[in-house]
């Protein structure tokens, strides 16, 4: 820390004068040396005042008056030169009232040779938390303004499933591809996401289940507090067996493919906001294997799917937003007749009211009340009409759990001669929780309520879905997986199916 300031030069000056006396008395005393002298001295006056001539208190001893001794001061600032020079120069003035005394004013461990230690009781400074495993995100691989992070997981698989009487069972490898590609913009933002499984059977029967599908989403930021959003996907499944409009005793399901775009607007006014949104669905159906070998053409289900949505917001506060929300569909089928003679193309309306909700990482998403309904060009098939209850929540009940709680309601058309379709409720509960740094456990369960029309010849039936897993980091780039699953089908009419899975892989990341 630096002196304080000194309006005159002689009491400054009387002080030095005395610690030169002391520091050269003790010096002959104990026969130290120069250097140790000059290391144990604070003042740096002292310090090169301990010169073999002793110049400096050969003169306080013959009682020089005070003044003199301010010739001095340049060699205490660190200035070069003999000390018989700095007595020929002239003497430095008396401070003025105000002024700052150079060579009193530096910081003290800057004229240490060894700076001050810690005390032991002191406290150490806080140490930060070593990166977590489970949540670190890989650096990923730069490609221009993008950053690719794709990641590979092979695991071996066994699976039973009992349908009746019936019951097969089957071990399969499995190889699971995804990847995300996110720009790094300045402004806007684009992000591609993929993802693919690819069954093999290496024991047993059973029919292997591939997938892929890949999304862009595109958005951009408007003026005018106006965000557009442009998305694009596509998507390949093989049809369940369980699906109601699967095909019977078929030992190759449908192949499905989706192709999906959208375009969406939402602007500010204010406390209002407002979102309009354009969605388009095309879905192609493959022909079906029997188990005779001969198939069955399903090109009758290939429609086109037209919703056009718009949704003005309340802003109350930017963490509770209610709203209202309307909705208009268009289906269209490329074959004007299914192979029944049935019409199945139709018209659908919406409309529900909910609230949005963002209270950051503790409670996030929405959830609306509405009513639904589906009119089909065929007089023979009755409309479906139904109230909606919608919600998607993300909630964090404690730091390193999340659980996250979708319900959807929506109208299921069939391809059934005679039915028009169902209503489908279906919950699904998803919670995360971190065991440890490096090891994470998730469990989701679920059940689905297919409520077919009171008139209908199908019973209702519900899907009951239960999963755990775990998955341990065993550093950035490489996790250890294991899960185990149950699905429960119960009809009122018909045999119940069952299905069990397990399995154990390993996650490459990158």
């Amino acid at each position: 820390m630096g002196q304080p300031k000194q309006t005159s030069s002689v009491t400054p000056l009387r002080a030095m004068r005395r610690v030169v006396c002391f520091t050269a008395f003790g010096t002959l005393l104990f026969g130290q040396t120069a250097a140790l002298a000059q290391s144990a001295s604070q003042q740096p006056v002292a310090s090169r005042s301990a010169s073999p001539d002793n110049r400096t208190t050969n003169n306080a001893a013959a009682g020089f008056d005070d003044e003199i001794s301010v010739s001095t001061t340049p060699v205490a600032t660190g200035a070069a030169g003999d000390p018989d020079d700095t007595q020929q120069r002239p003497a430095i003035p008396d401070a003025q009232s105000g002024d700052d005394i150079t060579g009193s004013i530096l910081d003290e461990d800057m004229r240490r040779l060894n700076t001050r230690e810690a005390r032991i009781d002191e406290t150490p400074p806080i140490r930060r938390a070593g990166e977590n495993a489970s949540t670190a995100e890989t650096p990923g691989i730069p490609i221009g303004t993008f950053v690719l992070r794709p990641s590979v997981t092979q695991s071996i698989n066994t699976e039973t499933t009992k349908d009746g009487n019936t019951k097969q069972r089957r071990a399969f490898l499995e190889t699971d591809a995804a990847a995300t590609l996110t720009s790094d913009w300045g402004r806007h933002q684009l992000t591609v996401t993929s993802e693919g499984a690819w069954q093999r059977n290496i024991s047993g029967e059973g029919e292997e289940q591939p997938s892929f599908k890949v999304n862009g989403d595109l958005r951009l930021d408007l003026p005018d507090d106006t965000v557009a959003q442009l998305t694009a996907g596509y998507n390949f499944y093989r049809e369940d067996t369980d699906d109601p409009d699967a095909i019977a005793d078929a030992t190759q399901q449908s192949d499905v493919q989706e192709f999906t775009a959208g375009a969406s607007v939402q602007r500010d006014f204010g406390i209002l906001r407002g979102t309009t949104a354009l969605a388009l669905n095309r879905s192609i159906y493959s022909d079906a294997t029997l188990a005779n070998g001969t198939t069955v053409a399903l090109s009758d289900r290939n429609q086109t799917t037209g919703t056009l949505r718009g949704r003005v917001g309340y802003e109350l506060s930017p963490a509770l937003i209610p709203f209202i929300e309307a909705t208009i569909g268009r289906t269209i089928y490329d074959e004007t007749r299914d192979s029944a003679g049935y019409e199945r193309s139709s018209h659908s309306y919406g409309a529900k009211a909910g609230v949005e909700v963002d209270l950051g990482e503790k409670l996030k998403g929405e959830v609306g009340v509405g009513y639904e309904r589906a009119d089909f060009e065929d007089n023979r098939l009755a409309s479906i009409d139904t109230a909606t209850l919608d919600a998607s929540l993300l909630w964090s009940p404690i730091r390193g759990t999340d659980v996250n709680l979708d319900l959807q309601t929506s109208i299921q058309p069939s391809t059934t001669a005679g039915e028009s379709g169902y209503v489908s409720h279906a919950l699904t509960t998803t919670v995360t929780h971190q065991l440890r740094d490096n090891l994470v456990g998730t469990m989701i369960g679920g059940v689905i309520w297919r409520d077919y029309p009171t008139d209908s010849t199908i019973n209702d039936e519900l899907v009951y879905t239960a999963a755990t897993g775990l998955t341990w980091n065993i550093n950035r780039y490489l996790d250890l997986t294991s899960t185990l699953g149950y699905e429960l089908t119960t009809r009122k009419d018909g045999d119940d199916s069952r299905q069990w899975r397990a399995g154990v892989g390993l996650k490459l990341k990158r």
